[in-house]
C-alpha cells in the first residue's frame, strides 16, 4: 500500500510497526552500482560511466584549478615530474604492515586501502596483458635457422628478428604474441623453422596519483599494475573529500578509463588497464552521500551518483538482518531536521537524498523463547516457554536423573558472558595505563619498572584470549523468581564424589572426595603448593558457581573445586592490586588460574 511520510521531529517517539522483507540476490548489486539495470534503476555509482570530450575536458580543467597549488596546469613532463615526485624506485616494494581500520561510520570503501594492494605486483604474464614500448620479449627459432635472444620493443613498437625484419608487438595482447611472432617468421621461413616467443619482462613504470587521495605524487611499478595498487601506494582515497565512484585515469589529458570502486567491492569487477609513464589517476571530489545503520550487515557511510536513488536501492547493498522490520530516515529540510518512519515494504520506493540518515531496527517482540537443559536432565534438551518466563515457570517441567542436585542448578547467559569480557578487558586496559604512566627518578627504579612491564604485558597479552562463561549463581530463596532469556542454557549439575584442584599446585587433578579432609589435605595429595602460590587465599568454586575465599583449614564440600592463585610478584602495590583482581576476575569468570 501508499502510504504518506510522517514528518515529525527527532525527539518525538517513533510509532512501530513489523512486517517482514525477502533478502535480495547478491549478484543484483552490480546493476544497482552502476545504474546498468534492464529498466531505468537507480543506484549507486555515476549516472554514466561514458563522458564526452567536453566534459573530460570540463573535469580536467576542475582538478586542475582545485590543486592550483601544487602542479601547474600547463607544466611540462619534466616540470611536474620535479613537482610531484616521491623518492621512489621503478618497481614499488614496500614492507609496512597491513593497518588496521576503524569499523564505525566508516566511507564504503575505506577497507580497501589498508597496504594490502601496495605490497603486490601485478603479473607480467596474464594472456590479457598488453606489450608497451619497452617490454622485453624473448625469442627462440629452431631446425633450418637457429636463433635465441631478449629483445626490447622499440618505441615505434617493434622487435627487429634476423632476415625477417621488424615485427611489430606493440598492443598485441600476451596471449597472442606466440602467433603474431610465428606468423611474422612464416612469410620467410615457410617450413622447418620452430618459433617461440614470451614476454620476459614488463617495463616498469611512473604512474601520477592526485586529486583527493592521502599523498598525491608519482609512484613507481609495473605496467600491470591495478589502479588499486597505485591508489594503495598514495594512502588510498581521502574518505572525508575523495570520490570511490569517480576515479579517472588519463594520458596526455585524455580520459582513458573511469573506474567505479563500488563494482569492485560488490560485483568483483575491475576493468584492466595498461599503464605507461606519466599516465594520471585522479581521484574526483566526493559525491552525495548517505548513512545506514543498525539492523544491517553493511554499516556505512555510502557514496552515490544519481538522482533517483530510493531506500529499496539501500537495502540491496546494506543487506538488512533477517529480524531487520522498519527504517527510520533523519534528513534536513531546510533549517529544520526531521525524521520519517517506515515498515521495509512500504518504504521500497521511498527517495534518498544527499545527507540522508538511516537507521533499521527490529520492531519483533518475542512471543516465545527457547532455553536449553543440560547436565543431570532425562528430559528434552530445549524448551520453548513463553516470552517473560521465570525459572519457576521451567522447573516443573524439568525431569531430573536421580543424582540431580536442583539446589545447585546454575544458568549460563551469553550477555553475562559479554559483561564479563568487557570487565576484564577495561581491568586490563587500566592495567596497562598504570604500567606505562609512572615515570622513574632513578637507574634502580627504572630497572624494576622495566621488570614490571615485561610482566604485565605477557600476562594481560594471555589474559586478553581468555573465554568468560557467562554463568549465572541461582542465590537460594530468590532463585524462581529468575526472568529467562532467550539462549539460556540451564545446567542441573549432578551429584559427584570428585574433588578439582587446579592453579599453583605442583599437580593438579581431581581427587576423590573425603568428608574429614580440609583444603590443606586436598593440597597435600596433589603435591602441594608450587613455589609460585598464594597459600593464604585459596579460591573455592561451589557446584552453584559461588565462590568463597577461604584458608587452608577449610572443610571442602562435595563437589568443590579448588583453585590455588599465583603470588603477584612485584613491589608497586598499585600494580600488585591490579593483577590479583584480575586474576581473581579470570578464575570466577573462566574457571582459569593464570600463572604469572
Amino acid at each position: 500500500m501508499n502510504m504518506k511520510p510522517r514528518s515529525i521531529v527527532i525527539a518525538t517517539s517513533l510509532a512501530m510497526a513489523a512486517t517482514s522483507m525477502s533478502a535480495t540476490a547478491a549478484s543484483s548489486y552490480a546493476d544497482q552500482i552502476s545504474g546498468s539495470g534492464s529498466g531505468s534503476g537507480s543506484g549507486f555509482g555515476t549516472s554514466s560511466n561514458n563522458m564526452s570530450q567536453s566534459q573530460n575536458q570540463s573535469s580536467i580543467n576542475v582538478s586542475t584549478q582545485a590543486f592550483s597549488g601544487a602542479v601547474p596546469g600547463q607544466a611540462t613532463t619534466q616540470e611536474a615530474v620535479n613537482a610531484a615526485s616521491l623518492p621512489s624506485q621503478s618497481v614499488i616494494n614496500t614492507t609496512r604492515p597491513y593497518q588496521d581500520i576503524k569499523t564505525q561510520d566508516m566511507m564504503f570503501g575505506e577497507q580497501l586501502f589498508r597496504g594490502a594492494f601496495s605490497t603486490t605486483s601485478g603479473s607480467t604474464f596474464n594472456d590479457s596483458y598488453v606489450i608497451n614500448p619497452g617490454d622485453n620479449v624473448q625469442v627462440r627459432m629452431w631446425g633450418a635457422y637457429q636463433y635465441a635472444a631478449t629483445m626490447t620493443v622499440d618505441p615505434q613498437g617493434n622487435i627487429f628478428l634476423p632476415n625477417v625484419g621488424p615485427v611489430r608487438v606493440s598492443g598485441v595482447q600476451n596471449g597472442s604474441l606466440q602467433n603474431v611472432v610465428k606468423n611474422a617468421v612464416s612469410r620467410i621461413y615457410r617450413s622447418n623453422v620452430g618459433v617461440y616467443a614470451s614476454l620476459e619482462q614488463a617495463q616498469p613504470v611512473k604512474v601520477f596519483v592526485t586529486g583527493f587521495v592521502k599523498q598525491p605524487g608519482y609512484y613507481g611499478g609495473l605496467a600491470a599494475d591495478s589502479v588499486l595498487s597505485y591508489l594503495d601506494r598514495a594512502g588510498g582515497v581521502d574518505p572525508t573529500r575523495g570520490s570511490y565512484i569517480d576515479i579517472q585515469i588519463k594520458r596526455n589529458g585524455q580520459m582513458l578509463q573511469q573506474v567505479n570502486l563500488y563494482d569492485f567491492l560488490l560485483a568483483g569487477k575491475l576493468q584492466a588497464f595498461s599503464f605507461r609513464d606519466g599516465d594520471v589517476i585522479t581521484v574526483a571530489p566526493q559525491k552525495k552521500t548517505f548513512v545506514v545503520s543498525g539492523q544491517v550487515q553493511n554499516e556505512y557511510t555510502f557514496e552515490f551518483d544519481v538522482n533517483d536513488l530510493t531506500i529499496g536501492d539501500v537495502l540491496q547493498v546494506s543487506n538488512p538482518a533477517a529480524n531487520a522490520t522498519n527504517v527510520s530516515i533523519t534528513r534536513s529540510a531546510g533549517r529544520a531536521q526531521t525524521a520519517e518512519y517506515y515498515s521495509l515494504s512500504e518504504a521500497q520506493n521511498v527517495p534518498v537524498y544527499n545527507g540522508d540518515q538511516m537507521v533499521v531496527t527490529s520492531d519483533r517482540y518475542a512471543g516465545t523463547i527457547a532455553v536449553q537443559v543440560k547436565g543431570a536432565h532425562t528430559g528434552n534438551g530445549a524448551m520453548v516457554v513463553p516470552y517473560g518466563a521465570r525459572l519457576k515457570d521451567i522447573v516443573p517441567q524439568l525431569q531430573p536423573s536421580p543424582l540431580a542436585k536442583l539446589t545447585h542448578l546454575t544458568i549460563y547467559r551469553e550477555s553475562v558472558a559479554e559483561q564479563q569480557k568487557r570487565m576484564i578487558n577495561e581491568s586490563l586496559d587500566r592495567l596497562e595505563e598504570l604500567t606505562l604512566a609512572t615515570q622513574s627518578t632513578t637507574r634502580e627504579e627504572a630497572a624494576l619498572r622495566q621488570d614490571d612491564a615485561a610482566l604485565v604485558k605477557q600476562f594481560v597479552a594471555k589474559a586478553r584470549n581468555v573465554q568468560t562463561d557467562g554463568q549465572i549463581v541461582v542465590v537460594p530463596n530468590s532463585w524462581q523468581d529468575i526472568i529467562l532469556q532467550q539462549g539460556d542454557i540451564i545446567e542441573i549439575p549432578a551429584q559427584t564424589s570428585v574433588i578439582t584442584v587446579n592453579g599453583q599446585v605442583r599437580a593438579q587433578g581431581a581427587l576423590t572426595f573425603n568428608p574429614d579432609y580440609t583444603v590443606g589435605d586436598y593440597v597435600a595429595n596433589s603435591g602441594g603448593f608450587s613455589d609460585n602460590a598464594d597459600t593464604k587465599d585459596i579460591l573455592i568454586i561451589h557446584q552453584n558457581g559461588a565462590s568463597q575465599v577461604v584458608n587452608t583449614a577449610y572443610r571442602i564440600q562435595q563437589g568443590d573445586e579448588i583453585m590455588v592463585l599465583p603470588k603477584v610478584k612485584t613491589k608497586r602495590v598499585e600494580i600488585a592490586r591490579g593483577l590479583s583482581q584480575i586474576v581473581y576476575q579470570l578464575a570466577i569468570a573462566a574457571k582459569v588460574v593464570l600463572d604469572l
